[in-house]
């Protein structure tokens, strides 16, 4: 019997070491567990404090498209991801465009957390210019990610025992302002529901945007073929990465919500959660989160590094991209090394011209597309071509194609002139190199590849 690491023709292929955990905290790690500081003074002024409630609901949606990915992978268990699912049981010319936006998706995620950390590393050690710093975290998430997956595994497990410890000394911090507070009944369920203030269609739409707590989850799908057991263990991770995300995203905001007391006068939106640890905590508590914050979006990048290095190398062995760069397979770390030096030098080139904000809005509009056409493709294999159909598998998919719709219709202007700018130049693309798509643009093939 042949080695199920390599080809029939002897080529190396992606080494099977990622377990169960592996592939959870490589997806914390990825979203974040942090993640909901960022965007807490935001969401707070849009929902009138109803972070708390905005958060489940979206965990709720996340979750249905959690399912959808997990069960597509465990038809498909390559690493295409979304462009494998959508490609294979939608058409391959879509599972091409939803490659070419995941593209853009991945590639966007090490590039805005480089320029966050440099950012913030210039608040710490002054005097370094910005752009050395931009060169240097590109450089650190390339090798990083150089080492090989299990490498990379055993480093995700590090970064999110650090921002766990961090998580664990705010909430004792807040515990004890709160505790010192001694508030009551109605104080301690204001964050859920407070009637002098609340507003559905103002909780809808900031549950639109703390629905970006999650994104990220998807990743995990694109380790399906370093996955001991991705048929069992892809689902699995993917669910429950959405469902710890969501519950340490609300056990923060709430104790956030209640060391502030009120939805508005941050000294900074932006970075409005900095300001509440600073009330729990004083000044030590104020720069510990600083650094934790960093230390968070150095494991994003480096994670989405990962999983953008793995997307390539789908699209590459599967002909939408040139396979003879795309789908190499370092012999000796089983790494598609050429696409994880290709993601550093965009994200080092990217750091130094594109503006944060930019970025992230880009993000959304590739990781959306590619939400809805992952709960389309599951809709159509367990629904559509099902010999037994259940309401389930009807109603899931659709909520979740629904909500990521509405999340993606609601995109700035900037943000879908140049995601689109990028779609259409994919397609153009695609267009010369199947004679206006009259031919197949990639292969995908279903059931384990070994």
């Amino acid at each position: 019997m042949a080695d199920v690491e390599t080809h029939a023709a002897g080529q190396p292929r992606l080494a099977r070491a990622l377990g169960l955990w592996d592939l959870v905290f490589y997806g914390i790690v990825l979203i974040q567990p942090v993640a909901p500081m960022g965007i807490y003074g935001v969401v707070s002024e849009q929902a009138r404090g109803h972070v708390v409630t905005t958060i489940l609901i979206g965990m709720v949606a996340m979750l249905l498209t959690a399912v959808s990915y997990g069960r597509m992978a465990a038809v498909y268990p390559s690493a295409g991801s979304a462009f494998t699912f959508v490609g294979g049981e939608l058409h391959a010319s879509l599972g091409y465009a939803t490659g070419w936006s995941m593209v853009m998706d991945y590639v966007l995620n090490p590039m805005i957390c480089t320029i966050w950390c440099s950012k913030a590393a210039m608040n710490v050690v002054h005097g370094v210019p910005y752009p050395v710093w931009v060169l240097l975290f590109a450089a650190l998430f390339t090798g990083l990610n150089l080492r090989g997956v299990k490498a990379s595994a055993r480093t995700n497990e590090v970064l999110t025992l650090v921002m766990g410890a961090v998580l664990v000394i705010f909430l004792g911090a807040a515990f004890r302002y709160i505790v010192h507070l001694n508030p009551g009944a109605t104080e301690l369920t204001r964050p859920f529901y407070d009637p002098a203030t609340f507003s559905l269609p103002l909780v809808l739409t900031g549950a639109s945007i703390a629905s970006l707590t999650y994104i990220g989850f998807d990743g995990i799908s694109t380790l399906a073929e370093e996955a001991v057991d991705p048929k069992r263990d892809i689902l699995r991770a993917t669910v429950l990465t959405c469902l710890i995300t969501g519950v340490l995203a609300s056990i923060q905001v709430y104790a956030a919500q209640l060391v502030w007391g009120t939805w508005t006068g941050f000294p900074d939106v932006d970075t409005a959660f900095v300001h509440v640890a600073g009330k729990a905590g004083g000044p030590v508590l104020f720069m510990l989160v600083n650094i934790a914050l960093m230390i968070a979006n150095i494991g994003s990048g480096t994670g989405a590094h990962l999983g953008a290095a793995r997307l390539l190398y789908g699209m590459g062995r599967s002909g939408a991209l040139p396979p003879r760069f795309f789908a190499a397979i370092d012999p000796r770390s089983r790494i598609p090394r050429n696409n994880v030096l290709l993601i550093g030098v965009v994200a080092g080139a990217g750091g130094l011209v594109l503006s944060y904000q930019l970025g992230a809005e880009m993000l959304n509009f590739g990781a959306f597309i590619a939400f809805m056409g992952v709960n389309l493709a599951a809709f159509t294999r367990y629904w559509v071509r099902a010999e037994r159909r259940s309401a389930g598998n009807f109603v899931y998919p659709l909520l979740g194609f629904a909500f990521c719709a509405y999340l993606w219709v609601s995109l700035r202007t900037p943000a879908k002139i140049a995601g689109g700018t990028w779609l259409a130049a994919g397609l153009i693309y695609g267009a010369i190199k199947t004679a206006g798509f009259r031919r197949n643009l990639a292969s995908f093939d279903e059931g384990n590849p070994d």
